[in-house]
């Protein structure tokens, strides 16, 4: 049963509603008035860059039956005012109801909390620098094949993102896959206080959004918030190979699952091997209780041997919840769970390697890794990484070591990209191998010279660097 309008009213405050209300039900929820739809309920938000009140109209005109809204926009169609807790509550349903409040982020805050106690799922929290939205998506994966699962889509990982995942829940749903985003600390503790994980997975703990949280140990507390809010209950799920995560299992109170690629960790893999764009294969080994470990061998749909790390979160996940090992198998090969890279035919019978979701320095190493098991010459195009802070120059430079070992001709994109050049230059590879560009219009006509059949072309930066229309600009549509 999805939420009714009745609902809203009483998620944001009325005491009593209109039984028709109670028979008029959401059919999602939307902050872009161009995704409104039959029923729809519109969140109005005054953003950086535009106002969503002055999309009420629009969404209304797209079917929506209710908006959110801290203001009454001019030229508004007939609807229903209503100031919840105010006023008398609406009794009609042929016009669209305006739930006047004072926050808009507020109200859709409180409104998820209503709903979220009114379901019990196993929730499952994750956190972490890199890897947080593949580790969520193979999750889901992995418990979708036995009970009915709900997750964030795409990164709506924040302070109104994951609202609007709790906002989805229905009785059928057994779990939900919870992804948490930080910038400042409190954050993860304010989404923990509206989604009431039972496991909470950490990935790792690195120097991305340093710029905003201002330190490593800010950046640790912040994901910790995960971990402290953990019933005693649940399950902290931990990386063990990261030194930062291993500091967490003293503030958990719940119990350690530890994973990793040593036999310290509770499950861990081993005899790894990349088999470049036809995925990776290993051995998982599961210490089921002392003196028992079960092993299995597994080749994966997953690119990169940094995602064994994944695979091992999702697997450990099914595991603490007494998934089968034939269930987490089918949902670590559900390759609709691969999110993050996509290769697609390049020019001339080139490759490309597309990567440009977003950029920092572990995960871009992580993609050269996965460069340099493939066959071919090898182009990377790097573009600038952002919000790392005090660790900008030697991030950057830390990409630019590995490619000296990985990559026959490198393009960067970006002012703060040169260091990766300077820093593959001082490190020995050619300066006729290097390029430094400020535009990936610059880059396309770079690349349009230089790729030969059979290269291999890594694209990978943050995404105001705009690389995607580097990859758009050189794919070829398949036939």
């Amino acid at each position: 049963m999805s939420l009714t309008l009745a609902d809203v009213c009483l998620g944001l405050g009325a005491s009593q509603v209109s039984p028709a209300l109670a028979q008029v039900s959401i059919s999602r929820f939307v902050i872009d008035s161009r995704q409104a739809g039959h029923r729809a309920c519109f969140l109005a938000f005054v953003g950086e860059k535009t106002d969503g009140h002055l999309y009420i109209n629009n969404a209304i005109a797209q079917g929506a039956i209710a908006a959110i809204a801290q203001r009454v926009p001019e030229d508004l169609p007939p609807v229903q005012i209503y100031r919840p807790g105010q006023d008398p509550v609406p009794e009609r349903v042929d016009v669209p109801i305006l739930f006047l409040v004072d926050s808009t982020l507020a109200a859709l805050q409180r409104l998820a909390a209503f709903w979220r106690a009114r379901h019990d799922p196993t929730v499952i929290g994750i956190t972490g620098s890199v890897g947080k939205t593949s580790t969520k998506e193979l999750v889901a994966a992995v418990l979708r094949q036995q009970a009915a699962t709900v997750w964030n889509e795409g990164n709506l990982n924040n302070e109104i993102g994951l609202p609007l995942t709790l906002l989805r829940l229905e009785p059928r749903h057994r779990y939900a896959v919870l992804e948490m985003g930080f910038y400042v600390e409190g954050e993860i503790a304010a989404l923990c206080e509206l989604a009431h994980p039972h496991i909470g997975v950490i990935t790792n703990v690195g120097p991305i959004h340093l710029e905003r949280a201002g330190s490593m140990e800010a950046i640790f507390r912040g994901k910790a918030e995960l971990v402290r809010a953990l019933p005693a209950e649940g399950m902290a799920v931990l990386n063990w190979d990261d030194d930062w995560v291993r500091r967490m299992a003293d503030l958990s109170p719940a119990p350690i699952f530890r994973y990793g690629l040593g036999d310290e960790a509770d499950l861990w893999a081993d005899e790894i091997f990349s088999a470049g764009l036809e995925g990776i294969r290993f051995r998982f080994n599961y210490r089921r209780r002392p003196g028992h470990v079960e092993t299995l061998h597994v080749h994966l749909p997953l690119l990169g041997r940094h995602s064994v790390h994944t695979a091992l979160r999702a697997a450990a996940v099914g595991l603490i919840l007494d998934y089968s090992w034939e269930d987490i198998i089918k949902g670590l090969m559900d390759v609709n769970a691969q999110l993050r890279i996509e290769v697609t035919p390049g020019p001339d019978g080139s490759t490309i390697i597309d990567d440009t979701y977003n950029a920092s320095p572990p995960s871009t190493i992580a993609a050269l890794n996965l460069l340099a098991d493939m066959d071919g010459r090898h182009i990377a195009v790097l573009g600038d990484m952002l919000e790392l802070g005090s660790y900008e120059e030697t991030g950057h430079r830390l990409v630019g070591r590995r490619a000296v070992d990985v990559v026959d001709i490198l393009i960067t994109v970006g002012e703060r990209a040169r260091w990766i050049a300077a820093e593959a230059r001082a490190a020995g590879m050619p300066a006729a191998h290097i390029h430094s560009v400020d535009t990936h219009e610059e880059a396309l006509e770079l690349l349009q010279r230089l790729i030969r059949p059979q290269d291999y072309i890594l694209i990978k930066g943050s995404r105001a660097v705009g690389l995607e229309a580097l990859v758009a600009a050189l794919s070829i549509p398949a036939a």
